[in-house]
């Protein structure tokens, strides 16, 4: 069994909801059964949408190269990074250590292509900064899929920002709906969750569409490298 290095804290919830899915999706008798995870909990990386869609604040990219370097001298045979917008730094992070970045775009791309086919189109509820930097567009093109997003990206970044202060309220999951509904009525009958704060909700799409979550891509990934199989993502571009 290999240790896998999460890069947390961004945010501190999805950190939590991803150790808590690889766990229930681990088949496990005992303890050692499980995936041996080091968590880098940190909270202190400067904010992604902050710097990416606002245009200002710090870098985050020295803070999660440095965690990469950490984790792997932990003992990290792999990373992983508990968020989706923090992938846009995943050319900082690989620089940093010489152990692999399970890559969440990666799977998540893959599995996009093998439910929408050539030339689908896939919905992204994400975050507005997913959009503005397109990490997910190039490999989209890549593998033949067009994708769209949600049309107000005030109304996404606020629902975000709500799940970050006040958790999985009604209201958060009443917003992440009605954006879900507006991508099937442009054509998204596949639609994917791309923010780490919309797994806590992630119910709330609309049960018309065919969803998944990056997050359980990654869970896969995770499990996949832990147990020697691989982690499946070879077939998909790497984020870049």
């Amino acid at each position: 069994m290999r240790t896998v290095g999460i890069l947390g804290g961004m945010g501190p919830e999805a950190t939590v909801l991803l150790m808590q899915r690889i766990i229930a999706a681990t088949p496990a008798r005992d303890d050692a059964d499980h995936i041996p995870l080091i968590v880098d909990q940190n909270t202190q990386v400067p904010s992604r949408i902050r710097h990416l869609y606002d245009g200002a604040g710090a870098d985050p990219g020295p803070v999660l190269a440095a965690m990469a370097r950490r984790l792997q001298g932990a003992g990290a045979a792999a990373l992983a990074v508990a968020c989706n917008t923090a992938h846009h730094y995943a050319p900082a992070i690989r620089a940093a250590a010489t152990v692999p970045l399970i890559d969440m775009v990666a799977l998540s791309v893959d599995h996009a292509a093998q439910l929408a086919g050539k030339g689908g189109t896939v919905g992204i509820l994400a975050s507005p900064a997913v959009r503005k930097t397109g990490l997910f567009d190039r490999a989209f093109a890549a593998v033949g899929l067009v994708a769209i997003y949600a049309p107000d990206d005030d109304a996404m970044l606020d629902t975000i920002r709500a799940i970050k202060a006040q958790g999985a309220t009604a209201a958060a999951r009443s917003a992440l709906a009605a954006a879900s509904n507006a991508m099937l009525a442009r054509g998204a009958k596949v639609q994917m969750i791309a923010c780490t704060e919309l797994s806590l909700i992630a119910g709330a799409v609309d049960g018309r569409v065919t969803a998944f979550d990056t997050l359980d891509r990654l869970v896969g990934g995770i499990i996949a490298f832990a147990t020697g199989g691989g982690t499946g993502q070879d077939k998909a571009e790497p984020s870049r």
